[in-house]
C-alpha cells in the first residue's frame, strides 16, 4: 500500500502538471485572441472592399443603362428638360 507521503507526492506532481497545462492553455488562449483580432481586421477590410465594389457595380449599371440606345438617351434628356422647366416655374412662383 501507498504511504501517505507517496500519496502526497502523487498529488503534488499532478498539481504541478495541472499548473503547467493551465499555463500552456493560457498562452494558447492569448495567441488565439491575437489571431482572432487580426481576422476581424481582415474581415472589416473585406467588408469595406465589398461595399466599394458594390457601389462601383451600381454606378456601372446606371451608366450602362443611360448609355443604352439613343431612344433611351433622348427620353432621359427629355425628362431632365421637363424637370428643369418645372423647377424654373417653381422659382418664378417663389419670387412672386
Amino acid at each position: 500500500m501507498s504511504t501517505v507521503a507517496d500519496q502526497l507526492n502523487s498529488v503534488l506532481q499532478k498539481t504541478a502538471r495541472l499548473i503547467e497545462l493551465c499555463n500552456a492553455l493560457q498562452e494558447e488562449n492569448e495567441l488565439l485572441k491575437v489571431e482572432n483580432q487580426s481576422v476581424k481586421v481582415a474581415l472589416d477590410g473585406s467588408k469595406i472592399k465589398s461595399t466599394d465594389l458594390e457601389e462601383k457595380l451600381r454606378v456601372l449599371k446606371l451608366a450602362k443603362s443611360i448609355d443604352g440606345t439613343s431612344e433611351k438617351t433622348l427620353d432621359i434628356k427629355q425628362k431632365i428638360n421637363d424637370f428643369v422647366r418645372e423647377i424654373d416655374k417653381c422659382v418664378v412662383l417663389l419670387k412672386k
